[in-house]
């Protein structure tokens, strides 16, 4: 009797009433679907297909269109290159390649309820280092974030070649003036999905949190949002025009075309593609150090923002200490071994002595053997690759993070990322980008096997690193102190505690 009782009062598994809805943005109606509590667009042109007359040209607005447009399905992303390591799953993180198609400058939005009024807006900018990366990938599903009361939106922008490439005759940063033409797109929109067009947060992880801080110190960008979490990013990986340019003119003498934009536009995204791949490859060789000795890419990407232009009129740190962004709050932090990724389930760490450690390093900034020595090198028990992984994660993320926190002028958090993966036989650890599906709360996609988060990832870890980044995008409420160059005070997102930042020794040398 209590046996069959129990099965009668037992709640019936969810029904989940999928239907279509419709909203009306700047440039026309669009279809999504409502699907458990939450209405989702996908690959909503933002700005017209960089293709044809505005392939290398600044992004032009889109043709308005009659009737209906659907937008139920993913759209394109945008020509790209992709990457693989060892043993490991990084689609659910950064998307399968290139999925081909015109209208590859859209955006994706995830709200609770398009006739709601004055929800915080995210928007999210993948990584990918400049040439990869998408923005619809499981790991970036915006569902979470909707039903945290979040009008969260995902979008794409144009890369390598397309995108941060300096060519003659057309405009720099296209890529950049992507994202800002985006964001204006956000603001001009948020409040038909819910949002509030005065509240929105830019967030973004690896390249898309350089570009956030890039944007943070645009003057194009002012105004566009008004708070930023930079995920293992900064405003250092940037170069010079000049420097971008000895990439440009290798690469078109490779292709065999001119240096202009005629040039490069007489290839094919396909040829461009197979451009942009061979320039990443290690056997292509060519010097992209500044006057200083150094390569902010530090080998990871030959494509990279520049400034000297109206997009970027000097360096972003520079700016920033002039005021530029004062008015941003910032949310800035990285992972405490960030390098693991490319360095574990490569063999690199495990393989490398002291001479090519030093090789490495050297290639990308100057006084290698002085900086590898005040990481460990040489002392007993002390590896090599060890010592060069924990060296280039400070090098690379962790230390420019605190430099762009110092040089901010506006509201400044930090936090530290230590949760350590026990992926790879537990030496992935805190590695770049095991934070993401922590942030979205998509832990499902990047577990098992080749997952980059291993077997049982913790769950309540998730719902802490989610409500802080929610409870910023609504309020600007973080449980910690502002950064300051006397307190250096950093939150440690694993365990909830917030303290002073040890010196790293890579202050001496950056």
């Amino acid at each position: 009797m209590t046996a069959g009782w129990a099965r009668l009062a037992s709640p019936r598994p969810e029904r989940r009433q999928v239907t279509d809805e419709i909203v009306t943005t700047s440039a026309g109606a669009v279809r999504g679907v409502r699907d458990g509590g939450v209405s989702r667009f996908l690959g909503i042109p933002y700005a017209a297909a960089p293709v044809g007359e505005n392939r290398f040209a600044a992004p032009q607005a889109v043709e308005p269109w009659a009737g209906v447009r659907d937008a139920t399905q993913p759209g394109p992303n945008a020509p790209q290159v992709g990457g693989a390591f060892p043993g490991l799953d990084i689609a659910p993180l950064v998307g399968a390649g290139w999925v081909k198609g015109d209208d590859y400058l859209n955006v994706n939005i995830w709200t609770p309820d398009c006739a709601a009024k004055g929800l915080p807006v995210m928007v999210w900018i993948h990584g990918g280092g400049f040439v990869g990366g998408a923005a619809f990938v499981a790991a970036h599903d915006g569902t979470a974030f909707a039903k945290s009361g979040v009008v969260l939106m995902s979008i794409t922008y144009r890369l390598g070649i397309e995108g941060f490439l300096p060519i003659d005759g057309a405009p720099t940063n296209l890529g950049l003036r992507d994202q800002i033409a985006a964001l204006a797109w956000v603001k001009e929109n948020a409040a038909a999905f819910g949002g509030d067009p005065a509240n929105i947060t830019v967030f973004g992880e690896s390249a898309g949190a350089m570009s956030i801080g890039d944007l943070v110190a645009s003057p194009l960008a002012q105004g566009l949002f008004q708070k930023a979490i930079i995920e293992s990013g900064h405003g250092a990986m940037v170069r010079p025009i000049r420097v971008n340019q000895r990439l440009t003119a290798k690469i078109a003498r490779k292709a065999r075309i001119k240096p202009d934009r005629a040039g490069f536009a007489s290839l094919s995204l396909e040829d461009s593609v197979k451009a942009m791949a061979a320039a990443q490859a290690p056997s292509f060789r060519v010097d992209l150090r500044d006057e200083t000795g150094r390569n902010p890419s530090y080998g990871l990407s030959r494509f990279l923002p520049v400034f000297g232009d109206d997009v970027l009129p000097e360096r972003p740190h520079d700016a920033m200490a002039k005021g530029v962004g004062k008015d941003i709050h910032v949310l800035i932090g990285a992972n405490a071994e960030e390098m693991n990724l490319y360095f574990v389930p490569t063999g690199v760490r495990d393989k490398i002595n002291g001479l090519l450690a030093w090789f490495m390093v050297s290639r990308s900034v100057k006084n290698a053997w002085r900086i590898l020595k005040a990481y460990g090198l040489g002392k007993k028990g002390q590896k090599a690759g060890d010592v060069m992984t924990r060296a280039m994660s400070d090098l690379v993320f962790r230390y420019p993070t605190r430099q762009f926190a110092a040089a901010h002028q506006g509201a400044t958090h930090v936090y530290d990322f230590a949760w350590r993966s026990p992926a790879w036989g537990g030496q992935l650890g805190a590695c770049h980008g095991v934070e993401v599906p922590f942030v979205f709360n998509t832990l499902a996609c990047a577990t098992g096997p080749q997952g980059v988060l291993g077997d049982a990832p913790p769950q309540a870890l998730a719902d802490s690193v989610h409500k802080v980044w929610v409870d910023f995008a609504a309020s600007g409420r973080l449980p910690w102190p502002e950064y300051d160059a006397k307190s250096r005070v950093v939150y440690a997102l694993a365990d909830g505690t917030a303290g002073a930042d040890p010196p790293m020794p890579a202050a001496k040398f950056v």
